[in-house]
């Protein structure tokens, strides 16, 4: 079977990319032929995997996106792929990853955090309207076999909007490898770390991993933590509203307990040296974050507009509104002193074990199987 798997662009930090990343060799080993089809990728190169690049010249992020939109529907309509997956909103694909949601919900979400001006704004914006368009033809397109919803959230909401038939609805959840992320971390990384960064070994720490302050909900986090004494912050993501995070911490006099790290290639010595994980998103269809904090045994503290959500039970952590700093206050104090720790660590692995990566590419190359022979 020749697949293709459509990716503007890689990013060693993304979710997305780690999702591609951890199937790629897995369904090589299966017999699938992967091409990977983008505009740009920095991942490590693998002699058997094949890149195609299309990569239009830039004049503007709705001139690209466009742009690429065109190349990869060229490309489909060739017929070369038995099957072509898409990360993006592109219709005439076979199958979409809706790894990045709802465009539609996001905008709702968002504009709760905005003025009703600067919600005006960003609803009419060419390139929100571009996306909005794009995501409601994807969805209504008759080439459209199959969409994997790495969430039961992100199935739901796609039901409620575009009316797509449930049996095109596939949930898999995202993949984590429980060898490489794993509670023995602490053992290893926690004093290491905590010299490095200057937190005693005592002190409770609270891990953030993600790009995307705003979306993720760093600043309300940053208000939870200066309302607990001596709880430090470890943030970990690169991201433009970083000065602005900076500057709110030092306004809240706990610059000195947040650590900023930017984006890290391997974030496995940060879980091994925290307490709690807290991820108290906006909109986050399945964050791979959770899923690698609850296999190295972390409790974890996330919002209901989060699709890990439905992975967490009151064993394992607490699910807390995204835009309410005096719940994710007391959800981190509960975490931090309320929980026995062998007992949530525990209960967090086995959280993490429904997800492994094996799992998840079984589930792939069944619906790849199960789609060539519709074909």
């Amino acid at each position: 079977m020749k697949l293709a798997i459509v990716r503007q662009k890689y990013t060693p930090f993304g979710g997305a990319e780690r999702f591609v990343e951890r199937a790629l060799s897995a369904l090589a080993d299966k017999g699938l032929d992967v091409t990977i089809v983008t505009r740009q990728w920095k991942g490590d190169r693998q002699d058997r995997r094949k890149l195609r690049l299309c990569n239009p010249f830039y004049l503007g992020r709705l001139w690209r996106d466009a742009g690429f939109s065109r190349e990869v529907q060229k490309i489909v309509a060739e017929g070369e792929f038995d099957l072509v997956q898409s990360h993006e909103r592109i219709p005439g694909c076979h199958i979409y990853r809706a790894g990045d949601g709802v465009h539609a919900t996001w905008l709702e979400l968002r504009a709760k955090t905005q003025s009703a001006l600067a919600a005006f704004f960003t609803r009419w914006h060419p390139w929100h309207r571009y996306v909005l368009r794009a995501e409601e033809r994807m969805f209504r397109d008759p080439a459209l076999k199959a969409v994997i919803c790495n969430s039961r959230m992100v199935k739901d909401d796609i039901v409620r909007r575009f009316g797509v038939a449930e049996d095109k609805l596939h949930v898999i959840h995202n993949g984590v490898d429980l060898e490489y992320f794993h509670p023995g971390l602490r053992d290893q990384h926690r004093q290491v770390v905590r010299e490095q960064l200057g937190i005693p070994q005592e002190a409770p720490m609270v891990l953030f991993v993600g790009s995307g302050f705003e979306r993720k909900g760093v600043f309300p986090l940053l208000k939870a933590v200066a309302g607990l004494p001596g709880v430090h912050l470890v943030v970990v993501g690169k991201d433009r509203k970083l000065p602005a995070a900076q500057e709110l911490s030092r306004q809240l006099g706990i610059a000195e307990r947040t650590h900023f790290l930017g984006a890290q290639q391997d974030v496995r010595p940060y879980y091994g040296a925290a307490d709690v994980f807290a991820l108290p998103t906006l909109y986050d269809p399945f964050p791979n974050a959770v899923l690698e904090a609850l296999a190295c045994g972390l409790p974890v503290l996330t919002s209901p507009t989060s699709g890990a959500a439905e992975l967490i039970n009151a064993e394992c952590g607490l699910v807390v509104n995204a835009l309410s700093v005096t719940e994710q206050c007391s959800g981190l104090a509960f975490l931090l002193t309320g929980v026995e720790r062998g007992y949530a660590m525990r209960a967090a692995r086995d959280v993490a074990k429904t997800c492994a990566s094996l799992d998840m590419t079984v589930c792939l190359i069944k619906l790849y199987q199960d789609l060539r022979g519709e074909a």
